[in-house]
């Protein structure tokens, strides 16, 4: 008898999500579940601007995934997707190949330049563990070498952030509870190390409460972020990023440019020949592709349309995380040849962190947070997350604890 045969491509919130869900769906020999991802463990993206400023060291982003995946259910395979034959049911791998009875693409999002000269070259942007963990490493090797230089180069020590988006003021919030450290383990005065967000649009935090952004911009400012708004870069160079405003351009000396201004879904899903919309798929009801019954799309490379305000669903962790019980319930409903159920999303509300203790956020029956409270619930938040993916145990062992400091 053939075992239905799945296919999951992408451990992120979307695709871990999925895999757990199911495993719990079905019983050992049911089905055969296939995972597929480029490294061993699963990461909290959420979390990545804390290991890029260094305030969290990155073992506690990422998560084994031989530790969350019962692995007498599902195959993990750990290799790169390098291209999707819908047609003939296919995925093609660095290392082999792959059939599939039902996919469900989870391959996340990649950076995106917009043709900016130099962006791709010189500018970092906050994407992986590794990403991460190199912006910290180049952050401390310019501290290190500000009293080596000849002359002393602020441009060592001026960190300019393009685009004031969620990543840009997280990571600008956990920048400046960890400058005062850096610049005392290397003799520098604080007073010269400037963090300055560039945003192109009139104000940081788009689409965000207008009263909450002005606490988030009035906190990160007397911790002495620097915000220039109606501010488009033009161009990065290895020491410099040029910017135009009101019709001026200017230059800004800098080593450490970090480029948190665009994200678009991985360009497998397009190159692939999937009908897409901005590089996404525009997913049915039930969050299958258009064109495939057996193709299901979760997290950054699925567009979904809601239709109160026929705008798309912005790809958020708590969405993905919503889109595998849905999509593990139908990849279930389909076996069993029952009717497939549509994705409703429900809104559990949006907090964004400022640094340690300070956040801004707006919760159930748009009640607006800012301040500890806000961070207290961030870290709820969170904790609910590894609950959900492993337990107990989970939480215990990667939780965040420190509610009031």
């Amino acid at each position: 008898m053939h075992k239905p045969h799945v296919v999951i491509i992408g451990a992120g919130y979307g695709g871990i999500m999925t895999t757990v869900k199911l495993q719990k769906l079905f019983g050992i020999g049911q089905i055969k579940i296939t995972l597929v991802n480029k490294e061993d463990y699963h990461y909290q993206t959420t979390w990545l601007h804390e290991n890029a400023a260094g305030t969290l060291h990155h073992d506690r982003t990422r998560i084994p995934i031989k530790e969350v995946v019962d692995m007498n259910k599902v195959d993990f395979i750990i290799d790169t997707v390098v291209s999707i034959n819908p047609s003939e049911k296919k995925v093609k791998l660095k290392n082999g190949e792959l059939a599939y009875d039902m996919l469900v693409i989870g391959l996340g999002f990649e950076k995106t330049t917009f043709g900016i000269p130099g962006i791709r070259d010189h500018a970092f942007s906050i994407e992986s563990i590794n990403s991460a963990r190199l912006i910290r490493e180049h952050l401390e090797y310019n501290f290190a070498n500000y009293h080596l230089d000849k002359v002393n180069d602020n441009a060592r020590l001026n960190i300019v952030i393009g685009g004031g988006g969620f990543t840009g003021m997280e990571f600008a919030g956990e920048l400046v509870n960890r400058i005062p450290e850096l610049s005392a383990e290397y003799d520098i005065e604080k007073a010269l190390v400037r963090v300055i967000i560039l945003e192109a649009s009139s104000t940081v935090l788009q689409g965000f409460d207008p009263q909450l952004v002005e606490y988030a911009m009035t906190s990160l400012q007397s911790r002495g972020v620097e915000f220039v708004t109606n501010a488009a870069i033009k161009e990065c160079t290895q020491d410099s990023v040029i910017y135009e405003k009101d019709g001026k351009k200017c230059e800004i000396p800098s080593k450490t440019i970090i480029w948190s201004a665009g994200v678009r879904a991985n360009c497998i899903v397009e190159q692939s020949g999937f009908e897409t919309n901005c590089g996404k798929v525009e997913v049915r009801d039930d969050l299958r592709s258009p064109e495939y019954d057996d193709v299901f799309v979760v997290g950054d490379c699925a567009m979904i349309i809601d239709k109160e305000t026929d705008s798309p669903f912005p790809p958020t962790a708590q969405i993905a995380i919503q889109q595998s019980s849905v999509i593990a319930h139908n990849i279930k409903a389909l076996i069993e040849g029952k009717a497939t159920e549509p994705f409703k999303a429900k809104s559990l509300g949006t907090v964004a962190s400022l640094g340690h203790h300070d956040a801004i956020g707006v919760v159930l029956n748009n009640r607006k947070v800012f301040g500890w409270k806000a961070s207290v619930m961030k870290k709820i938040i969170d904790n609910r997350y590894l609950l959900k993916l492993g337990g107990i145990g989970l939480v215990m062992k990667k939780g965040k604890f420190n509610f009031f400091y």
